[in-house]
C-alpha cells in the first residue's frame, strides 16, 4: 500500500530516516490499521470535519424560536368564541387563537409557496428515517416512543414556514418568516459549503443532497419579501384588497363549462393528451397534493443517490472478499474445486454490478412516473365523483364513514411519501432479479458461444408456455364454434349463452378434464408469479389496491386514498361551492337592498323592477322550455278544480306542444350551424 510522505507524516507517528531518495518507515501498532485501509481513514477525516455548526443540533435548538413565533402569531389571532378565561382576563380581548399552518382541504392559493415550504422541510422529514436524529442512546423498547416525539418536534420546528404563509396578518407573518427562513438558509449554506463531504457520497455529499432544500429556502425568502412589499402597498392604498369569496376562478369556469352547450364536433387530442396527460385549466390540485409530490420527488432523488453510493461500497467489499478467497486458493494446493468457482464468482460480481446500476436508473424513473401518475389518477377519480360515478370503486367503499374520510386527509401525505420510498426499493429489487435472470438466460450464453443451447432452452420454455395458452384458447374457440347456439339477431356481437350439441359437449368436457388438471398446475404457478411481481411492482401505487376483490378493506393505503378523495369531493365540489357562493351573495344583496330602500324610501320602485325582472325571467324560461307551461300552478289549479285529466286537445296543451316543436326545430338548426354560440338554459 503506497502512501505519500505528507499523508504518512500527518497520520502516523512514524520513525523515518532518509536513504537517498527513499524513506524507510517504522509504523507503530496503531498506524498499521490505518495503513491497511486508508480509505476508511479518509472517510473518518471527512466525517470529523469541524465547522462549529451541527445541522442536527441546530434542528433541536430552533424549537425555541419556532414556539415563540407560534405564540406571536397566536397573539394576533382572535378567537371566534368567548371562553371563561376572557371574563377573568378581559385585557386579552379574545387573543391567542389557534394558529393554522395550512388549509389542507379548501385553500387553493399560494400552492407553489406551500410546495416549496414542503421542499424546505424535506431534509427534516427524511432525517426521521435515519439513526442520526436521536442525539443520545436509548434502549430498544423506547426507540418507537422517541421517534414519535421526534416527529412532533420536527412538526413544531417547521411550523413557522407554513404559519407565516397562511396567517391573515401579512406584515407580521412576512417579517417573522423572513427572519426564520434567513436563519435556516445561512446555517444550511454554511454547513454545506464548509464541510461538504460525507461518508456515502464522498466529498461533495452535502452539496448534492442539500441543493433542493437550499433552493426552496431561497424561494421562501423571496416569497416573504414579496408578501411584505405587497402588504405595505395595500396599507398605503396603492393596491386594492383581494375580495373574500368562497369560490375560485377555476371553479366558476368549470361550472360555466358544464352549463355551456357542447359542440357537435369535439376537438381532436394529440397522442400525449390522449395517452399521457391532458391539461385542464379549470382544475387545480390542492396544497396537500403538490407538497406530497415535491417531498416524494426530493426523497426519491436522495434515495437514488444513497442507493448508488451504497451499492458501490457494497460491491467494493465483495471484491475484497473475492480477492481474499482468490489469494487463499492460490496459497493452498488442495482447493481445485474452489478455484474453479473463482471465474464464475468474478463473472457474477461483474454482471450484478452492471445490472444493479442499470436497474437503479429504471427503478428511479419508474417511481418518478408513479408520482406524476398519482396526480393524474387524483384528478380522474375526483372528476368521476363529481359526475356521480362510483362504479370504479369497490362496493364497500361507495359510502365511507365520515371519520375515516377526515382522518385520511391527515394520513395521506405521510403515507404516500413512505409508500413511494419503500416502493422504490422493492421495485428496484424486482427489476434487479428480472434483469439478472434475462442476462443469464440470454446474454451470458451468447458471450460464451452457447447460442444453440440457449435457443434450445428458450424454445422449450416458449413451447411449454405456448401450449398452455394454446389449449386455453382452443377450448374457447371450440365452444364458440360447436357448442353455442346461433345469434338471435344479426346485429348481436356474440352468441347467446345457450348450449348446442349437448352430448358432444359432455364428451368434450370429459376428455379435457385430464388436460385441464395439468394446465391448472402450470397456470397456478404463473398466477402466483404474476401476483408477486405485480404486487411488488405496484406497492407504491396507493391509488390502486393490491388485494383481491373482497379483501380491499385490508389494504390500509387504498382505504386512505378512498377516504381522502371523498373528503375532497364533499368539500371542494365546484357546483356545490358555486351554489353556496350564490346563496351568500344573494343574502348580502338582499340585506344591502333592504337597508338602501329603507334609507331612500324607494321600495315601490324596487318592487316594480323586481316584479318585471321576474316576469321577464319567467317568459324566457317558458319560451326555452314550453313543456313547463303544463306544470304551472295556474294550469294545475284549473285541472284540479274541474276534476278532469289534461287533454292534448286543450288550448294550453296545444300551444305548449306547438311551442315545444318550434323550440326543438330551432335547437336542431342551431346545432348544425358551425358558428353558433347561443347558450340554452337546461331543462
Amino acid at each position: 500500500m503506497l502512501l505519500t510522505r505528507k499523508y504518512r507524516s500527518e497520520i502516523c507517528p512514524l520513525q523515518a530516516r532518509r536513504k537517498r531518495t527513499r524513506f524507510i518507515f517504522k509504523p507503530t501498532r496503531e498506524c498499521l490499521t490505518i495503513m491497511t485501509d486508508p480509505v476508511e481513514h479518509v472517510e473518518a477525516i471527512v466525517l470529523d470535519c469541524q465547522n462549529g455548526i451541527s445541522i442536527d443540533l441546530f434542528l433541536h435548538l430552533t424549537l425555541i424560536p419556532a414556539v415563540l413565533i407560534a405564540i406571536v402569531l397566536s397573539f394576533f389571532q382572535r378567537r371566534a368564541k368567548t371562553l371563561p378565561i376572557d371574563n377573568k382576563l378581559p385585557f386579552l380581548q379574545g387573543r391567542f387563537g389557534i394558529v393554522v399552518p395550512l388549509d389542507t382541504i379548501g385553500s387553493l392559493s399560494n400552492r407553489w409557496s406551500y410546495g416549496f415550504a414542503f421542499g424546505a422541510v424535506s431534509y427534516s422529514v427524511l432525517l426521521l428515517f435515519s439513526e442520526h436524529y436521536i442525539p443520545f442512546t436509548v434502549p430498544p423498547w423506547a426507540r418507537a416512543v422517541v421517534y414519535l416525539v421526534g416527529a412532533l418536534e420536527v412538526g413544531l420546528v417547521n411550523l413557522p414556514f407554513f404559519a407565516c404563509l397562511s396567517t391573515p396578518f401579512r406584515t407580521a407573518g412576512a417579517i417573522l418568516g423572513m427572519i426564520y427562513s434567513l436563519c435556516w438558509l445561512i446555517i444550511t449554506v454554511w454547513d454545506t459549503f464548509t464541510c461538504p463531504g460525507g461518508k456515502i457520497l464522498g466529498k461533495y455529499q452535502k452539496i448534492i443532497v442539500q441543493w433542493p432544500c437550499i433552493l426552496s429556502l431561497v424561494f421562501l425568502l423571496g416569497r416573504f419579501v414579496y408578501m411584505l412589499v405587497k402588504d405595505v402597498r395595500k396599507h398605503l392604498q396603492l393596491e386594492q384588497e383581494d375580495p373574500d369569496e368562497l369560490t375560485d376562478q377555476h371553479q366558476v369556469q368549470h361550472v360555466k363549462r358544464l352549463l355551456r352547450k357542447t359542440s357537435a364536433h369535439s376537438k381532436t387530442l394529440s397522442w400525449f393528451q390522449s395517452r399521457v396527460y391532458e391539461w385542464d385549466p379549470d382544475f387545480k390540485f390542492p396544497n396537500r397534493i403538490i407538497g406530497t409530490a415535491i417531498i416524494s420527488l426530493i426523497g426519491l432523488y436522495t434515495m437514488t443517490l444513497a442507493d448508488y453510493s451504497l451499492s458501490t461500497v457494497a460491491f467494493g467489499q465483495v471484491d475484497k472478499w473475492k480477492n481474499t478467497l482468490k489469494h487463499l486458493v492460490t496459497s493452498c494446493n488442495q482447493t481445485e474445486a474452489v478455484g474453479a468457482m473463482i471465474p464464475q464468482l468474478e463473472e457474477f460480481i461483474d454482471v450484478a454490478r452492471k445490472t444493479w446500476l442499470a436497474t437503479t436508473i429504471f427503478a428511479s424513473l419508474n417511481s418518478v412516473a408513479y408520482t406524476f401518475h398519482v396526480l393524474v389518477c387524483y384528478r380522474k377519480h375526483l372528476k368521476r365523483l363529481w359526475r356521480g360515478e362510483k362504479g370504479f370503486l369497490p362496493e364497500k367503499f361507495h359510502n365511507p364513514r365520515s371519520s375515516v374520510s377526515v382522518a385520511s386527509i391527515a394520513r395521506y401525505s405521510g403515507w404516500q411519501i413512505a409508500f413511494t420510498l419503500w416502493g422504490y426499493l422493492m421495485v428496484h429489487f424486482v427489476h434487479f432479479l428480472v434483469a439478472l435472470l434475462l442476462v443469464y438466460v440470454i446474454v451470458i450464453p451468447i458471450q460464451h458461444g452457447k447460442v444453440l443451447t440457449m435457443l434450445a432452452n428458450l424454445g422449450t420454455l416458449i413451447l411449454t408456455i405456448g401450449l398452455v395458452i394454446a389449449m386455453v384458447i382452443l377450448q374457447i374457440v371450440l365452444v364458440q364454434i360447436f357448442f353455442l347456439q346461433d345469434k338471435l339477431s344479426s346485429t348481436d356481437k356474440h352468441k347467446p349463452l345457450a348450449l348446442n350439441n349437448r352430448k358432444a359437449f359432455h364428451c368434450f368436457n370429459y376428455f379435457f378434464f385430464f388436460y385441464n388438471v395439468i394446465l391448472g398446475m402450470s397456470t397456478c404457478i404463473m398466477r402466483l408469479l404474476i401476483s408477486i411481481v405485480l404486487g411488488t411492482w405496484l406497492v407504491s401505487r396507493i391509488d390502486r389496491t393490491i388485494m383481491q376483490r373482497g379483501y380491499e378493506t385490508m389494504d390500509a393505503g387504498y382505504s386512505t386514498w378512498i377516504g381522502m378523495i371523498f373528503a375532497d369531493h364533499y368539500h371542494n365540489n365546484p357546483v356545490l361551492v358555486c351554489f353556496c357562493q350564490v346563496l351568500v351573495s344573494t343574502t348580502l344583496e338582499k340585506r344591502t337592498e333592504s337597508a338602501y330602500n329603507t334609507l331612500n324610501n324607494a321600495s315601490s320602485e324596487c318592487l316594480v323592477n323586481s316584479r318585471a325582472r321576474r316576469h321577464w325571467a319567467l317568459l324566457y324560461t317558458l319560451l326555452r322550455n314550453p313543456h313547463l307551461i303544463l306544470h304551472r300552478k295556474h294550469h294545475l289549479s284549473l285541472l284540479t278544480s274541474s276534476h278532469v285529466s289534461p287533454s292534448p286537445h286543450s288550448d294550453a296543451a296545444m300551444r305548449a306542444w306547438v311551442m315545444a316543436s318550434q323550440s326543438q326545430s330551432q335547437q336542431a338548426l342551431s346545432v348544425n350551424l358551425p358558428d353558433n354560440t347561443v347558450e340554452q338554459t337546461p331543462d
